[in-house]
C-alpha cells in the first residue's frame, strides 16, 4: 500500500510540476512568449540530454522502485525549466548582471532547499552528487541559455 501511495504522490507532483510553470506563461504576454521561446525549447532539449546523462550517472535517486526517466526525470525538463527560463529572460530584460543573479538565486533554491523538500516527501534525493555539485550542475546551463537568446535576437534584429 505504501509502494502505491508513493507513486500517486510522484503523479501528481509531476502533473503538479508541469502544469504551474506552463500555466504561469499566460502572464508573460504574447510577444514575449514568441521572443524567449526559442530558447525555452532549446533548454528543454539541452536539460533533457543532460538528465539522460546524470540518469546514467545516478546523480540523483528517485524514491519509487521501479526507474523510469520519463515518469522520473522528464518532467523536471518539461516542467520548470523552459517556463522559468522564459521568465528570467524577460526579467532581466537583456542585463546580463541581473540574469546571473536571478539564476544563481533561483538554482540556489532548488539545489539548497527545495531538493530537500523533495526528499522529505521522498520524491528524489540526490546521489552522487552534493548540493555545491547540483548547484553547479543546474546554474552552467544560464550561460549557455542566455548566449542562445543573445544570437536569436541579434539574428532577429538584423532580418528585419
Amino acid at each position: 500500500m505504501a509502494k502505491r501511495m508513493a507513486t500517486k504522490r510522484h503523479k501528481i507532483f509531476n502533473l503538479l510540476l508541469i502544469l504551474i510553470p506552463w500555466l504561469s506563461l499566460l502572464f508573460i504576454g504574447k510577444r514575449d512568449f514568441k521572443r524567449y521561446s526559442f530558447s525555452g525549447v532549446f533548454i528543454i532539449i539541452f536539460e533533457i540530454i543532460n538528465h539522460l546523462y546524470g540518469h546514467q550517472r545516478k546523480w540523483w535517486k528517485f524514491y519509487d522502485k521501479r526507474k523510469s526517466f520519463i515518469r522520473d526525470e522528464l518532467p523536471f525538463s518539461v516542467g520548470p525549466y523552459a517556463p522559468l527560463s522564459m521568465w528570467l529572460l524577460k526579467i532581466s530584460n537583456g542585463n546580463f548582471k541581473k540574469f546571473v543573479l536571478l539564476n544563481v538565486i533561483a538554482d540556489g533554491a532548488f539545489a539548497f532547499v527545495i531538493i530537500d523538500v523533495l526528499k522529505k516527501f521522498k520524491i528524489v534525493s540526490l546521489g552522487r552528487l552534493n548540493h555545491i555539485q547540483f548547484f553547479v550542475y543546474l546554474h552552467y546551463k544560464a550561460y549557455l541559455l542566455y548566449g542562445v537568446q543573445y544570437l536569436f535576437d541579434k539574428i532577429k534584429r538584423y532580418r528585419y
